[in-house]
């Protein structure tokens, strides 16, 4: 495992700014993730010395060893970690992948596409976005809501001039299709989607033009429930997608159509 982040030296080059809240959204998320492994680390450390017999193994510490025997995500990690459904070996993976990407991100500074998967608090960096918009059009944020176009499939060099660009979603119930660029039925044997990349504008409620649509339900693990925070926040649902459609809403709401941040392999 990497070190824990360096959040005050972030906090030295990304200043909390009037203009940029996506300083504020990184160094939060820096803080969010060193919570998670210095629990992640010093589980590990114990155990080691456990196992040579230097400290007693408690029953939290051997909760932990049962569960990576069983290949599960230990629940002393699960209490400091974003919800996740899977396997012990992926989980890890996924974690270095997130971190990896709030690495690069501090040392090369934003990235034109963000990888919406790989944040812990995914509904910060939808209010950061709003608020860069709200305060360079002098816009109340109350008046904003997202409208949202799925780009061609491939890659940008540079970043949305208002908005943001963001990646990293799989279409559950359904396939995107890339010739009409609207929602189709899924292949057969292909469960899951991956969406191209996603640009989120932010606009006021009444700018938003009531194209045919299907409002598709973002959640960060197909578990599809989640709990609600004192924030008002859901810990699953993060935030309802419109996606294109030639076919009414209730064609897909029986398919239980839904996008994911994250898969379960």
């Amino acid at each position: 495992l990497p070190a824990l982040f360096d959040s005050a030296a972030a906090l030295r080059k990304y200043p909390t700014s009037y203009e940029e809240s996506m300083n504020t959204v990184l160094v939060q998320e820096m803080v969010r993730f060193n919570r998670l492994l210095e629990v992640v680390q010093s589980s590990l450390t114990s155990i080691k010395k456990a196992v040579k017999g230097l400290v007693v193994m408690s029953s939290e510490l051997e909760a932990v060893v049962n569960s990576m025997l069983c290949g599960k995500i230990p629940k002393m990690w699960a209490k400091k970690s974003y919800p996740s459904l899977k396997p012990l070996g992926s989980y890890v993976n996924d974690l270095l992948a997130r971190l990896k990407f709030l690495q690069d991100w501090c040392d090369s500074g934003t990235p034109p596409v963000f990888w919406l998967s790989g944040f812990y608090f995914t509904q910060a960096f939808l209010t950061g976005v709003q608020q860069n918009y709200a305060r360079k059009h002098k816009i109340p944020i109350d008046l904003l809501s997202f409208d949202f176009v799925v780009m061609e499939d491939k890659t940008y060099t540079s970043p949305a001039d208002d908005g943001a660009y963001v990646n990293g979603l799989f279409l559950e119930g359904a396939r995107w299709d890339r010739t009409t660029q609207m929602l189709g039925e899924q292949i057969p044997k292909v469960l899951n989607d991956r969406m191209p990349v996603l640009k989120l504008i932010p606009k006021r409620k009444e700018d938003i033009e009531p194209l045919p649509h299907y409002l598709a339900p973002l959640y960060k693990t197909s578990e599809r429930r989640g709990v609600l925070a004192t924030t008002g926040h859901s810990s699953n649902y993060v935030i309802a997608i419109r996606l294109p459609s030639d076919k009414p809403a209730d064609h897909w709401i029986r398919r239980g159509v839904a996008l994911l941040t994250q898969l379960d392999d």
